[in-house]
């Protein structure tokens, strides 16, 4: 049987929630029905040699961020002269994929969308203009996948055209997530601490909309109520460097309350050694962390943005956005529960995922979509 050719055009490949489920949807991927090569319009990295190591093809444009040029478009155009169908994630690979497909051969062109919030304040300008672009476009293309339900009704909205709209959430691999009895003594050896206080983790690149502030100001209430934990913070620019997480760190007194871990590769560590996982974003779309905390069997305090409440279900604590007050609310409820409690609400958390988000049935859904 003849392997259908797929193309995936993405903005870049480095750590974010898209570059994310590309590389674990070609992990998964039937590889004797599908062959697939990925085009990045920037460069390759750190997902790029992890998806070669799959036995794919990547192809890196070089492209200056929001810059297409004749050079990238030429080299793309060579790359896609066999494809059947061009898959694209977010805005500007939509974008750049839709004039593509004009002069391709593929017969079938699927965007992805990946933000439920474009609120003008919080999103560069270039990202909505790309965004009202596509939304006159998305009639023109034959699925439109939503990785959220909000991010869905929120493009809906935008203009998007609705008919095409599909949601497919992500998926988690729960087996490269799940608990380990062994990850509180491994984080407390790493961190220096004793394990006898519960542990909080946020994991989330320096951007607005994670919502650091929000987080540390909690962070602080919790302190002031004589409650003992350590926060242990992990993404990229979440270090020491970062002057302004610095200066946030101090003004609310945390210094002896927080390590700051930077980008890791050992988060379900982490995850699995945390007693409560926090998720304080302004805006999301379907946020990875949450899913992988919980397949770890962590519960999760998260703001309700994006599908974060509906990953959550009744596993963990649900909060408003922009309010620490609630947020450390929150997480003094899941903190003031016994080790047993927390571990009934982290196995049904698990559970959830194992029955909804499970990596294999997401990439099911996503060979359907290929038939022509």
């Amino acid at each position: 049987m003849q392997k259908k050719k797929i193309t995936h055009i993405i903005t870049g490949l480095n750590m974010g929630g898209a570059e994310t489920m590309l590389y674990k949807l070609l992990k998964h991927i039937d590889k004797n029905r599908f062959d697939a090569n990925v085009i990045s319009m920037m460069d390759e990295g750190i997902y790029g040699e992890k998806i070669r190591e799959l036995g794919f093809e990547v192809i890196s444009l070089n492209m200056k961020q929001g810059r297409p040029s004749i050079k990238g478009i030429k080299k793309a155009k060579k790359n896609i002269k066999d494809t059947e169908v061009i898959q694209t994630w977010m805005y500007h690979a939509d974008l750049f994929g839709y004039m593509l497909f004009k002069f391709s051969k593929a017969r079938k062109l699927i965007w992805g969308i990946r933000r439920s919030n474009l609120d003008p304040n919080l999103n560069k300008r270039s990202t909505i203009l790309v965004a009202k672009i596509n939304s006159k476009l998305s009639k023109k293309v034959d699925t439109v996948v939503s990785c959220s339900i909000k991010a869905k009704e929120v493009h809906k909205e935008f203009g998007y055209f609705d008919e095409n709209l599909l949601v497919i959430p992500n998926g988690f691999e729960l087996n490269q997530f799940s608990p380990d009895a062994e990850a509180k003594p491994k984080v407390s050896k790493l961190i220096g601490r004793k394990s006898d206080i519960p542990y909080i983790a946020h994991v989330g690149r320096w951007n607005i909309l994670k919502d650091y502030q929000n987080f540390i100001k909690a962070l602080n209430k919790v302190n002031q109520k004589g409650i003992k934990f350590h926060a242990i913070l992990v993404g990229t620019n979440i270090d020491n460097n970062n002057q302004e997480l610095m200066d946030l760190v101090k003004k609310y007194d945390l210094i002896n309350n927080v390590s700051l871990l930077g980008r890791r590769e050992d988060i379900p560590v982490i995850m699995s050694g945390a007693d409560v996982f926090i998720s304080s974003s302004s805006g999301e779309g379907f946020p990875n962390v949450i899913g992988e905390a919980m397949a770890c069997e962590t519960p999760c305090v998260v703001t309700d943005v994006g599908d974060s409440a509906y990953i959550v279900g009744n596993t963990g604590k649900v909060v408003p956005s922009k309010n620490s007050y609630a947020l450390s609310k929150g997480i003094i409820d899941l903190l003031n529960l016994s080790n047993k409690e927390r571990e009934h609400l982290g196995s049904l958390a698990r559970q959830r995922v194992i029955d909804n988000f499970d990596i294999h049935q997401v990439t099911m859904q996503y060979e359907e979509l290929y038939h022509l």
